[in-house]
């Protein structure tokens, strides 16, 4: 007999935790805190990516963080600021970076990765969610200088060594592949391993699938506490309502670690701003790419082009800096020359928060302090690429079946010393 199961959150890992629950004949209902269609599950660059094998958390990014804060239009920001949290997490972060843990990390995320992209291909194979966007035109890593060459060149010996399908084109074969767009770079590796889709087309059908099937999805209902009885949640109440649960998934990204704090949990999180411009006009960009010197993702997506990037920890909040848009949509010019993003499309850009833990790795796993609670969340840069896998292990673990994969790694409970 299938359980309730309260899932908090409604972002691309709620609602795919959700499919796979309800799927597996459980009666789920997903609280979102928000009205719906905002949030980083809307305003990513939509990729899926066996390639990026290497976490956030890597030697010398810290460093390199440390020496652009007082850049606020820099890739990767850190807004000085007094937050004993976000202390605690960069410390664990910083311990994190090692190249060991880089090594441990990589094979674990390719075969998370693989898993999602599989799982992309079998949802959109089954018919639930009717046609949407996703492409398999692999992933090209632009870079201008022989720095840039040299570190994607060496990641990508690391893919290949995993097993990973990668190339390398030239500037010659740059513009063959590209055709009339002018692309300046000096090169580009070409990782034929990833896709690309569109995250709103996706959300939508995702959604009212889920509503069709039964899914209660309740908006604008923010978790504010839980009741707790013997090592187990009874009921998720917010503001309105009281909600009784036999099982509680935690996937409400950025906002996860305070809502743990509430359940006596300590689930290191920090929101990792990003922003995104849509181009809603012919660019003539056809291949998705990484503008590598800039950390600007570049994706054709359904009707539409979109322009997204940074990194900015600076609380918990949707604040648009307009300076950081407009580092954005300078990159871009400086690769593809022929666009020009207009300041309509620049005051129209939007932003959401990643949820990074300290080790770039998510956080997919049974709680060990309430045995009812299931914890998905912490995914950084990749939570579009591993929703699909998220909900499938989540709903494994919440079955007590055998997962998917070895999921040691993902521990919420984890250390970073």
């Amino acid at each position: 007999m299938g359980k309730k199961i309260v899932v908090v959150g409604g972002g691309v890992i709620g609602l795919c935790s959700a499919y796979y629950l309800h799927k597996n004949g459980h009666e789920v209902t997903v609280l979102e805190k928000t009205k719906g269609g905002m949030g980083a599950s809307f305003v990513n660059a939509g990729y899926l990516t066996p390639s990026h094998i290497i976490p956030l958390a890597a030697p010398g990014v810290i460093t390199k963080g440390l020496s652009m804060m007082m850049d606020s239009k820099s890739p990767f920001y850190i807004k000085p600021r007094w937050d004993f949290d976000f202390f605690k997490w960069a410390w664990s972060f910083y311990t994190s970076s090692t190249k060991e843990k880089v090594v441990k990390a990589a094979p674990v995320l390719k075969d998370i990765n693989l898993l999602s992209s599989g799982l992309y291909d079998e949802i959109r194979n089954s018919g639930d969610l009717g046609e949407f966007h996703l492409e398999k035109k692999g992933l090209l890593m632009l870079y201008q200088t022989e720095v840039s060459e040299e570190e994607e060149k060496g990641v990508a010996n690391k893919a290949k060594q995993l097993g990973l399908e990668v190339g390398t084109l030239d500037k010659d074969q740059l513009k063959a592949l590209h055709g009339n767009t002018e692309v300046v770079a000096n090169g580009a590796v070409h990782y034929h391993c990833d896709a690309h889709s569109t995250p709103n087309v996706f959300m939508k059908k995702m959604y009212e699938y889920l509503k069709h099937a039964g899914v209660n999805i309740i908006y604008e209902e923010e978790v504010d506490g839980f009741d707790i009885t013997d090592g187990k949640i009874n009921a998720v109440r917010t503001k309105n309502h009281t909600y009784k649960a036999d099982n509680v998934v935690l996937a409400s990204g950025s906002w996860s670690g305070n809502l743990a704090k509430k359940l006596g949990i300590n689930l290191q999180v920090q929101g990792g701003k990003g922003y995104c411009i849509n181009v809603h006009r012919p660019t003539g960009i056809e291949y998705p790419a990484i503008l590598m010197e800039a950390k600007v993702a570049v994706t054709p997506m359904d009707g539409f082009t979109r322009f997204a990037g940074t990194m900015e920890f600076s609380g918990v909040d949707y604040k648009i800096d307009k300076g950081r848009v407009q580092a954005i949509a300078d990159a871009v010019h400086k690769y593809y020359p022929q666009i020009r993003i207009t300041e309509e499309e620049i005051n129209n850009a939007e932003c959401g928060l990643r949820p990074v833990s300290p080790d770039g790795l998510p956080y997919i796993g049974r709680s060990n302090s309430l045995n009812n609670l299931y914890v998905a969340t912490g995914h950084a840069m990749m939570g579009w690429s591993l929703g699909p896998a998220t909900g499938k292990l989540i709903s494994e673990i919440v079955d007590d079946k055998e997962t998917s994969m070895n999921i040691d790694a993902f521990d919420p409970h984890r250390s970073f010393k």
